[in-house]
């Protein structure tokens, strides 16, 4: 694999994981009579500065599925050598 797809899927490897520690957080606090607005402005804003249209990203990404297929390509390339 080149050095810059390499380094896009670490990149995108990354941003994956801080999707799923920001997903953990919201289900941590979520309930059904909380806003989602109010559920950023408390818990997530402080630790993940994002914005709402962000999370609303963030909740509507397969990020266990992509996190699988990127894994599948990384076992592939170690494979080869």
């Amino acid at each position: 694999m080149p050095n810059r797809q390499s380094q896009k899927l670490g990149i995108q490897k990354n941003k994956l994981l801080r999707y799923k520690l920001v997903v953990d957080l919201y289900n941590k606090h979520y309930s059904e009579d909380i806003p989602i607005t109010v559920l950023l402005r408390k818990y997530i804003y402080p630790h993940y500065p994002i914005s709402r249209t962000t999370l609303y990203t963030i909740l509507n990404t397969p990020i266990d599925k992509e996190l699988k297929e990127i894994q599948a390509i990384e076992e592939s390339q170690l494979s080869m050598f």
